[in-house]
């Protein structure tokens, strides 16, 4: 497996390229070229199947995770103790040539310990910002329920606009940035649980779910063979993931009959029977965004209603508040939204050749 060549020392951009036949930095190449959907489709799955390494038997959560960081988003990794929810965050960022930070959240863990703080200098007679660990490409947030509501609210403007205010002065953190947060919904004493608000700032759910029987086998007895997350190789540097993720927003044409079915399937989610609170606009401009990445993942120039539809969940069930009826009557949002999908009718497909020509 090779990795993305880096660009000539000094240079100021980090422009995309194909492998070069001499010795040295790769051509540079901006993400409007022509081959831009194949270098992105061939990242996608070097990264993955890097990740893959250590987190066995997951292709579809390990793609998932990769889909939300292309897309700019954020991932909340949801799941019983022991099924690797750190471990896929962690083999994220190595995979990455990128800064990266782990935050353990825990009762007393304070705003200041993520954001940053300012200090007075008695030398300059100033005050200085110290910036937290918030300030990195990927933030992993450990247990992130046990946190005190406090301190899950510091991430709230980094999330949505990519900066930390503190003092009145805004400081951006670094591009691409993303929260991948790890929660177990079983063990909740002492957890105070994610607000609505920012439930919808994640723009993924996934849970990793226990591994196939042979895969178990294979870690239990220790012939699985896989590397420490420790010794997995960096596969592409943080400047490629910002071109890579220029190549699915530029690259990829949303056509409108698409647009619209993700738009009406958000709007039936709140009109639902079953629910209190359905998906907000920001869960259909985030289903858009992550088909996008898939869609380019596979090399194609425009959005399918397959891509709709293979992502409404991880993207829509967290947005989702059900009715206290519904609850009683055995509904989860996974059964909502899937009666949902059922009942709004996806664009033909000669429309959708009609839109691609």
């Amino acid at each position: 497996m090779s990795t993305i060549p880096h660009p000539a020392a000094g240079s100021p951009t980090a422009p995309l390229g194909p492998p070069s036949s001499s010795a040295g930095p790769s051509p540079a190449v901006h993400f409007h070229a022509p081959d831009a959907l194949r270098l992105f489709r061939e990242c996608f799955h070097a990264l993955a199947d890097n990740v893959e390494r250590v987190v066995m038997g997951k292709r579809d959560v390990v793609e998932l995770a990769l889909t939300c960081l292309f897309a700019e988003g954020h991932l909340l990794v949801e799941d019983v103790p022991g099924t690797g929810k750190t471990t896929l965050a962690r083999a994220l960022a190595a995979s990455l040539d990128a800064q990266w930070q782990r935050v353990q959240f825990t009762p007393d863990l304070l705003p200041s310990d993520i954001t940053g703080v300012s200090m007075f200098r008695q030398t300059t007679n100033t005050f200085e910002f110290l910036p937290g660990p918030v300030f990195a490409n990927i933030v992993i947030g450990d247990e992130i329920n046990r946190a005190s509501p406090k301190t899950q609210s510091a991430l709230l403007e980094v999330m949505e606009e990519g900066r930390v205010t503190v003092d009145g002065v805004a400081h951006p953190v670094p591009r691409p940035f993303m929260v991948v947060a790890t929660q177990n919904p079983v063990d909740m004493s002492g957890t105070y649980p994610l607000p609505e608000a920012q439930l919808d700032r994640f723009l993924m759910r996934v849970t990793v779910g226990y591994p196939d029987h042979r895969s178990e086998v294979a870690v239990a007895s220790g012939t699985a063979g896989a590397p420490a997350v420790e010794s997995l190789p960096a596969i592409a540097a943080a400047h490629h993931i910002g071109e890579f993720i220029e190549v699915a927003r530029q690259r990829v044409m949303a056509s409108e009959p698409v647009v619209d079915y993700a738009v009406r399937i958000a709007q039936a989610t709140r009109t639902s029977p079953h629910t209190r609170l359905g998906a907000g606009p920001r869960g259909s401009v985030s289903l858009i965004r992550a088909a996008r990445v898939r869609a380019a993942s596979q090399e194609r120039a425009h959005l399918l209603p397959e891509d709709i539809k293979a992502l409404a969940a991880p993207v829509l069930t967290h947005r989702l508040l059900l009715s206290p009826d519904a609850e009683l009557a055995g509904w989860t949002a996974e059964s909502v939204l899937a009666d949902v999908l059922s009942a709004v009718p996806a664009p033909a497909l000669g429309g959708m050749a009609k839109a691609r020509a």
